[in-house]
């Protein structure tokens, strides 16, 4: 990370009225700049977005069993703010993965869910604040849950390099699908961001889930549409620095102990009719937000529009999931 930011983390630390002269240690994350001290982990906003004001409103809903670490402080201007806790303990799960042996992967997939049903226990009576560009999947219940679904895709039609063909026939995946999702309307929290880039292990345990700008109410198994889509496609949700370091390889068992300590979050009717509409509700809305610059052909393996392309010809990742042997 830069000097700048390294300078923010200080400031941070001194409007927080802690010492600053100490060592700051980077913590790679690929949407805040965070830095740890001994006692403390500072986070800061590179957005011009409310995400960190948001955690506060989350954090104080969350349980003990969520192990959310003791905010100490918060300030600066929207899009321009730092958030400051205790050190959570442990390290990225998403950076030790690879080197744990199956007994601890298990461990580690155990603690996660147990970290997960606690956040699922939660109960809104009232929806957590929302930031800019929220995900187009939400907890309804006078119109379809695929509504926004629905509309994002006539704003995608109208991209170049975007073929009609494809988008009528998401639309009609869409239409087919969507009776698999009803209800959709439910109070459970869910975290909305699962993957192991979010996730701490300290060596024998999971210490804690972090980053929650995407919590909201939904049905618990929306978790899988991220937590699959990390499983097959890890070197997506890391820093640049360590996507080498990552593989679907080396997560191809996780999808089943995960299947195994949380059996209910794959056991809605219809299940995978769900998880392909969440799957392309997350990649329409990454459409959007980042539009194809270049015909197909020339276009990153995996940018959003090449994933909506193999999901409409039944090769996604969700579909090369369905397809192998059982761990």
């Amino acid at each position: 990370m830069s000097a700048v930011a390294q300078a923010r983390a200080r400031q941070a630390l001194t409007d927080a009225g802690y010492d600053a002269d100490g060592e700051l240690r980077p913590l790679r994350n690929v949407t805040n700049e965070v830095w740890l001290t001994d006692e403390h982990m500072i986070r800061l906003n590179r957005r011009h977005d409310a995400r960190l004001r948001k955690e506060i409103e989350v954090a104080r809903l969350l349980p003990r069993a969520v192990e959310y670490p003791e905010i100490v402080a918060y300030g600066g201007e929207e899009g321009d703010d730092f958030l400051v806790t205790t050190r959570p303990q442990g390290q990225v799960l998403a950076h030790a993965w690879s080197s744990l042996s199956q007994a601890q992967q298990s461990v580690a997939i155990q603690g996660l869910t147990q970290h997960m049903r606690a956040v699922h226990a939660v109960r809104l009576t009232a929806e957590v604040p929302t930031i800019a560009d929220p995900p187009l999947l939400e907890s309804v219940t006078r119109v379809s849950p695929t509504e926004k679904v629905v509309a994002a895709l006539v704003l995608v039609e109208r991209h170049a390099h975007v073929d009609a063909g494809l988008i009528n026939e998401l639309r009609g995946l869409i239409r087919d699908l969507t009776l698999a999702l009803e209800p959709f309307d439910a109070p459970t929290m869910i975290h909305g961001d699962v993957h192991f880039e979010n996730v701490l292990w300290d060596g024998n345990r999971v210490t804690g889930l972090l980053d929650y700008k995407w919590a909201r109410t939904a049905p618990p198994d929306l978790e899988l549409d991220v937590l699959l889509r990390y499983c097959s496609l890890p070197f997506i949700y890391v820093d640049g620095t360590l996507r080498s370091q990552v593989s679907a390889e080396s997560h191809a068992q996780a999808p089943w102990l995960l299947a195994e300590s949380y059996p209910e979050l794959f056991n809605a009717p219809r299940q995978f009719d769900r998880l392909r509409v969440y799957s392309i509700a997350h990649d329409v809305r990454e459409v959007l937000l980042y539009p194809p610059p270049l015909p197909v052909d020339r276009l990153p393996e995996h940018h959003p529009y090449r994933r909506l392309i193999r999901m409409a010809r039944g090769d996604s990742h969700l579909d090369l999931l369905a397809r192998a042997p059982a761990a």
